[in-house]
């Protein structure tokens, strides 16, 4: 048991039960996953990425590399999360990643043995042959073993939701920094945000023992801000990304008062519109790079710190702590106190003398100019590799505490492209010129005291706010006269004393050195050793594999990133990147500035997608549109079918069990007597002005600036490559004013279409368009019955074939509302369509199927719509698909010998008059018993069916009328006779029927019944 007795900052009064891989373990209120892990003696807690080697806790925030384990179960499993930022909570249920058939034996970790031939972009070489299509075989496998964790697979029963935040500050980090900022701001009077990803307020303070009076000074700050009612402090709550305007993304987490998050939102996204931001990010401890460097038992040496002093976790009991700073001192100090035996190896020919009188009273083994060269141990540390002047020594120990030095986190600040400036003093990037309105301050601008950081997060929220407003300034001081510690040190140093914190790390390796030692080391580290020297723990980038990528002309740090998979993990390289750049560096003879950096991006630490998403799902993201008639269809047993955002009726259950068989008896209905549809979804555009006639006769291919009034006409638009883009019908009430109806699934496509012409191309034409889509409500009467229907429900008009003749118009008023009955047809027979006011669109539909009761009207759905259409030849989506112009669906005669229209020039460009382009035939099944299916491919008899043959079906239904199979298709000019005969192969079903080609208007070639 490595839990103490005291120390902490846990609350023992309260023990969490919680399991990891089924054993059951308990921790305390404000452990995390990972403290309580260690506190339970589990050493290995995953596998790597690709080697499958054990791994152990590294850190203890947001960097870590290795401690990622899969949350919950069902639904609410969660892959890939950091055990070190997971608050512990009742019954929390973890289990580890990336190994079968359990975490101590893993089968995959046979891949070291095969590491030669996995090197750096192996999956570019090896899975290139022998044939061309032996990627297909391979990926089958790579996808079985490639990532980490296994997402859930079932239904996310919890609820996420979006919220707007505004400030006047928002202060980014609650360290010492962050703290000040959002006092000076907040006593100056400004609205202040304080945004803090841990459960716990504080930063790298609550790394300090927390009976000590920098846990006082933190009480102090804390209870301060609390009592200002104009500060908002968020805990739990991740900065992601910075975004234009000063807008900040934020990801709130549910409290842990229980691993079930029923009781509130699990995640809120958070967008934060400050006037003014501070970052107060801090800096991430950088690890030291030698041979099996990733064994259990290795890690940061702030990390181990933490574990002892936060939460009473001492992570070891022989303890090396490797450092080339002084920063790690500190760590071996306090795990001194706690009983642990330790040593220091510091890489420096002369660690600070006030360091080393430190050491030497708590009994602390000092060895300068000492480094690792490897550590030993299978499953965990046992011991390490010396290299010293002397020579080698080997030295057991439980636990390897590692400092490289520090780097500041500046992944916020260059997310809206301000790139980190390079300071050679701390050798260390730093944020780069701001934005109006940001603000740095603390160890991200390389000031690694805590006084320091005090006194810039003051400097910084008194700035933030008077760039707020400028007539303003805060005359607080925030109080940092910080305690001393056991160490003899200021909380993280002295600033009164700079040599104490931290020295520079050592320069990066020269290219000679980096050439001949493959896996040995990085950065200060470079001793000959055998083993693998890991940079990116997570990614199992090696420093060989860095030495691969340049050899191999992989020397930029995009492609260096790209080719290694180097900083792509879920840790994004928090802890690998300095130490590559380095690398590369000293490869190509180069100043680190001059390599540079990779392109921070949002998010900075994950996000899940169900927190983007929100309450934005389902119908939620894509809500029901409803027809007027809406509540009538569900009254009346129709099956609802979703079209789009639309809910359609389907079929009525009246008419038949299933929808095959009711279908064709609403088509049956609709040729003998009549039938009612409602087409209010379709699209619907009033064009007025001066130059409507001639804005329609640019628009569409046919003209309409002839077009008498009280007349309708059917018209197709094109893109501007020349493929049909929407077909529809359009109708002039008045000289200026035209009443366009467009297809339902285009109704917007063609809106935005119009409005676009004339904005940019036409911007000279004196037309206004509107969309008047939600104000009709539309149903459509078809039948040979149809008209004594439409004289029995409006007896006030004249609905008589002199009146009304086809494709006429005819106005009048209902219920105080503007009634419109355009007579034109869908489905080869009379019809009318009937437009009124929405409002009282369901009255008149009863109105409607009361009066043509005596006369067997019966309402159809979509799918008898769809197949009526088929039988008459009427083109439609499945046609109309955006690969198809008008010589392909016979609809060339429309344009004639007109020019000047959308789409004319490209519309004859000679690969359309390719003989074997697919050309509108219909197809007829000539075997009994069978059907043709939509999507079935198009073959010669005895020809092989393989490829994409020479066309296909688009559309196909049962005609009643004919007692057959018939359908649409697009077929090879070449091919397209009448009387051919094909193959319809439909691959899905394994399905193989004849068919012959016909016209595709099968019934009423003429036009006799709706003309009549």
């Amino acid at each position: 048991m490595r839990r103490l007795n005291k120390l902490g900052r846990i609350d023992r009064s309260q023990p969490i039960a919680f399991t990891f891989d089924g054993k059951a373990m308990t921790g305390f209120r404000g452990d995390t996953l990972a403290s309580a892990m260690l506190a339970n003696d589990v050493t290995i807690v995953g596998r790597s990425f690709k080697y499958h080697r054990p791994r152990g806790i590294y850190s203890a925030g947001p960097e870590e590399p290795n401690a990622l384990v899969t949350l919950g179960t069902g639904g609410r499993r969660e892959p890939n999360m950091p055990a070190t930022t997971v608050e512990l909570a009742d019954g929390l249920v973890a289990e580890s990643q990336n190994r079968w058939p359990s975490l101590k034996f893993d089968v995959q970790s046979i891949n070291s043995w095969f590491s030669p031939f996995l090197a750096a972009g192996f999956y570019y070489k090896t899975f290139m042959g022998p044939t061309r299509r032996s990627w297909m075989f391979y990926e089958h496998f790579i996808r079985k073993a490639a990532g980490l964790g296994r997402a859930g697979e079932e239904p996310d029963p919890d609820r996420y939701e979006v919220r707007h935040l505004f400030a006047d500050v928002a202060v980014v980090g609650a360290g010492p920094a962050g703290l000040a900022a959002a006092l000076a701001a907040a006593e100056a009077g400004a609205k202040v945000v304080l945004v803090e990803q841990d459960f716990m307020a504080g930063g790298h303070l609550l790394s300090e023992p927390s009976d000590s009076e920098a846990g006082a000074w933190l009480s102090g700050m804390l209870a301060r801000l609390a009592d200002m009612p104009n500060v908002s402090l968020m805990t739990r709550t991740s900065a992601f990304g910075a975004y234009d305007g000063n807008v900040l993304g934020l990801l709130e987490r549910l409290g842990s008062s229980s691993a079930d998050p029923r009781q509130g939102a699990r995640q809120t996204l958070g967008l934060l519109r400050a006037k003014s931001i501070v970052y107060c990010t801090g800096s991430i401890e950088r690890p030291l790079t030698f041979a099996n460097n990733d064994r259990p038992g290795t890690m940061l040496a702030s990390a181990a710190r933490t574990y002892l002093n936060r939460y009473g976790v001492l992570a070891g009991k022989r303890v090396l702590v490797a450092a080339d700073n002084d920063s790690a001192y500190s760590a071996a100090f306090d795990i001194a106190a706690a009983g642990a035996q330790v040593t220091v190896a510091d890489s420096r020919t002369q660690p600070t003398p006030q360091l080393l009188e430190q050491a030497r009273r708590g009994g602390i083994a000092v060895r300068a100019k000492s480094t690792i060269a490897t550590a030993v141990g299978g499953q965990s540390v046992r011991a390490v590799v010396l290299v010293e002047p002397s020579g080698k020594a080997s030295l057991e120990c439980d636990l390897v505490a590692v400092s490289g030095g520090w780097s500041p986190t500046v992944h916020l600040t260059s997310h809206l492209g301000t790139k980190p400036v390079y300071r050679e003093d701390i050798r260390a990037f730093v944020p780069g010129k701001l934005g109006a309105g940001q603000f740095v301050a603390g160890a991200v601008t390389g000031s690694f005291t805590t006084g320091a950081a005090v006194d810039e997060g003051h400097r910084a929220g008194n700035e933030a706010f008077t760039f707020c407003d400028a007539t303003r300034r805060s005359q607080a001081r925030v109080k940092r006269d910080l305690p001393k510690t056991n160490a003899g040190l200021s909380v993280v140093g002295d600033d009164r004393n700079p040599g104490l914190w931290p020295k520079p790390p050592l320069s990066p390796p020269s290219e000679n050195r980096f050439s001949k030692q493959a896996d040995e080391g990085a950065g200060g580290q470079m001793n000959l050793a055998k083993g693998k020297a890991f940079i990116d723990l997570q990614m199992d980038v090696t420093v060989s594999d860095i030495a691969l990528a340049h050899q191999e002309g992989y020397q930029s740090v995009e492609h260096l990133k790209r080719y290694t998979t180097l900083g792509m993990g879920t840790d994004q390289g928090k802890t690998s990147n300095f130490y590559a750049l380095s690398a590369m560096a000293g490869l190509r003879g180069m100043a680190i500035p001059e390599v540079g950096t990779t392109t921070f991006r949002p998010p900075f630490t994950p996000v899940a997608v169900g927190a983007l998403a929100g309450l934005s799902h389902g119908h939620h993201y894509k809500p029901f549109r409803r027809t007027p008639m809406h509540d009538w269809h569900v009254s009346n047993d129709a099956e609802m079918l979703e079209t789009g955002l639309w809910m359609r009726p389907w079929f009525y259950h009246a008419s038949g069990r299933d929808v095959n068989e009711a279908y064709v008896a609403e088509m049956r209905n609709v040729r003998e007597a009549a039938g009612l549809m409602d087409i209010s979804t379709l699209g619907k555009i009033v064009v007025q002005g001066p130059d409507a006639a001639e804005f329609l006769d640019r628009v569409y291919v046919n003209g309409f600036a002839k077009l008498p009034v009280g007349r309708a006409r059917y018209g197709v638009m094109l893109r501007d490559d020349g493929i049909v883009f929407d077909d529809g019908t359009t109708t002039r009430v008045s000289d200026q004013h035209f009443f366009m109806t467009t297809s339902t699934a285009r109704s917007a496509d063609v809106m935005s279409r119009l409005e676009f012409l004339l904005d940019t191309a036409w911007p000279d034409l004196r037309v206004s368009v509107t969309s008047v889509s939600d104000e009709w409500a539309a149903m459509s009467v078809a039948g040979p019955k149809s008209r004594d229907i439409l004289a029995a429900a409006f007896p006030d008009l004249d609905v008589s074939n002199d009146a009304l003749p086809h494709m006429g118009l005819l106005e009048g008023r209902y219920r105080d509302k503007p009634l419109r009955i355009i007579r034109l047809s869908f489905s080869g027979e009379r019809a009318y369509e009937i437009y009124t006011g929405a409002s009282v669109g369901k009255e008149a539909w009863c109105r409607l199927m009361e009066a043509g009761t005596p006369f067997g009207l019966k309402p159809y759905g979509l799918e008898a719509l769809g197949a009526l259409r088929v039988e008459k030849g009427h083109v439609a989506g499945p046609e109309i698909d955006g690969r198809t112009t008008l010589d392909d669906l016979g609809l060339r005669r429309m344009a004639g010998k007109r020019s000047g229209f959308v789409g004319e020039v490209l519309g004859r460009r000679e690969a359309f008059s390719d003989p074997e382009r697919p050309r509108l035939v219909g197809l007829r099944c000539v075997e009994d018993g069978k059907r043709l299916r939509g999507g079935a491919i198009l073959f010669r008899p005895n020809e092989p069916v393989q490829g994409h043959g020479l066309g296909r079906i688009t559309s196909t239904t049962y005609s009643p009328t004919l007692d057959a199979w018939v359908g649409l298709g697009l077929l090879a000019s070449s091919a397209s006779q009448e009387g051919a005969e094909f193959i319809a192969h439909y691959p899905l079903k394994g399905e193989a029927v004849r068919a012959r080609v016909v016209s595709p208007t099968f019934l009423d070639p003429k036009g006799d019944w709706f003309h009549g």
